[in-house]
């Protein structure tokens, strides 16, 4: 098989090397019914080597035995909420190549201190940062936090799952196996411990093809606690805050309309 590189001078210390302990963390998985996971080749401090992946497109068959896949990959855990992944205990890293920031690790024993201290409290300080966002949208941050709780409900007793943590559909390929059947494989986590809601969030903040029927698969497997759908937007405010970070322009507006409807 080819070899796709992915590499960058001058990447942040640890970059690909969590990249790529992330990718064989949740590679484990397989073995239990998770997706299909990157193989990884090797990297160095520059690069990241996996296969090439050919790309095709996906269906609804295989879109729902995607979601089976993720539920699974999702139930094989993780030690806490914010943990790295396994064999990594260096910085980990959320966004794009050229622009990747800090994520915060740690040792959390339940979902609402992690969302809040180590994703959303951070995330808001970088963009106020960069000058991007502002004292005030800390402050409605803060304000949605005393929140979490009533938001979340019976699904803050979760435990933690193996996430992706970067999980839009770019994130996903499809790609076919010698039978030709269709099957994703997952490339470029952020790998943690989260909350499974999040994955499935991230997949439909930006669109995913077929996610109804991903949602179906998944929920054959891991039924998720009453009022998912109305959780997802809260858990896309940590990438949409990042993109705030990355890109500014509307999701600016985007991330204040959204916190804004909590308050």
């Amino acid at each position: 098989m080819s070899v796709y590189r992915k590499s960058r001078s001058n990447a942040p210390a640890g970059f690909f090397e969590c990249e790529a302990k992330g990718l064989l963390w949740l590679k484990q998985a397989e073995s239990l019914g998770g997706p299909h996971v990157a193989n990884v080749i090797g990297w160095e401090d520059d690069y990241l080597d996996i296969d090439q992946i050919d790309a095709v497109s996906p269906d609804a068959e295989s879109a729902y035995e995607f979601g089976r896949q993720l539920a699974r990959m999702h139930d094989s855990g993780a030690e806490s909420f914010g943990a790295a992944p396994a064999g990594y205990s260096g910085t980990c890293y959320f966004g794009p190549l050229q622009d990747p920031v800090p994520m915060a690790t740690g040792v959390w024993d339940n979902a609402v201190q992690y969302f809040a201290e180590g994703r959303l409290v951070p995330m808001v300080r970088m963009g106020i940062e960069r000058g991007i966002l502002t004292a005030a949208d800390l402050r409605m941050t803060n304000r949605l936090i005393e929140r979490i709780p009533e938001i979340l409900g019976n699904a803050a007793q979760d435990k933690p799952a193996r996430i992706h943590g970067d999980l839009w559909s770019g994130n996903v390929m499809w790609t076919s196996d010698e039978s030709g059947k269709t099957h994703a494989v997952l490339i470029d986590p952020a790998a943690h411990g989260g909350h499974r809601e999040e994955d499935l969030a991230m997949l439909e903040l930006f669109g995913s093809p077929y996610m109804k029927e991903t949602i179906d698969g998944y929920l054959s497997v891991h039924p998720l606690k009453e009022g998912y759908e109305r959780r997802f937007r809260f858990w896309q405010l940590y990438p949409i805050a990042g993109h705030c970070v990355f890109f500014a322009g509307s999701y600016v507006n985007q991330f204040r309309t959204t916190v804004d409807s909590y308050l």
